[in-house]
């Protein structure tokens, strides 16, 4: 008992005398934080307006790119229908509601191959 104490206080010395030395050699560098400017600068060139708008155009098309794909393709429907069959097996959170939508996101891509293949193999070979 009495050397497992003496074993206890020696390691914690030890360990103070390496840990403390350390925190002493290691002093922090200053943090440095990078300046960031926001500003309106009148534009010299026609270049410049032609390349703002392009990006202003660029941003709007990718914002509302989903929202298109999602009213004008058949993910919607696929969804309801899903749902239902989900209704009709009478589970309420089998399969969940992110594996629904990822099913009918395939489902649609799917569809929409299908339909872009035909349109494509028809109009190669002359039949409408």
């Amino acid at each position: 008992m009495r050397m497992t104490r003496r074993r206890l206080c020696v390691s914690a010395i030890i360990t103070l005398i390496v840990f403390g030395g350390a925190s002493n050699s290691a002093a922090a560098q200053p943090l440095v934080f990078p300046r960031v400017e926001l500003g309106l600068t009148p534009a010299t060139e026609p270049q410049e307006v032609a390349l703002s708008l392009q990006l202003l155009f660029l941003l709007t098309v990718l914002s509302l790119a989903p929202a298109i794909l999602i009213l004008t393709t058949s993910f919607t429907r696929v969804v309801i229908v899903l749902s239902f069959v989900r209704s009709g097996l009478s589970t309420q959170q089998v399969p969940p509601n992110q594996v629904i939508l990822g099913l009918a996101l395939f489902l649609t891509f799917f569809l929409l191959w299908l339909r872009i293949g035909v349109r494509l193999t028809s109009r190669h070979f002359n039949l409408i």
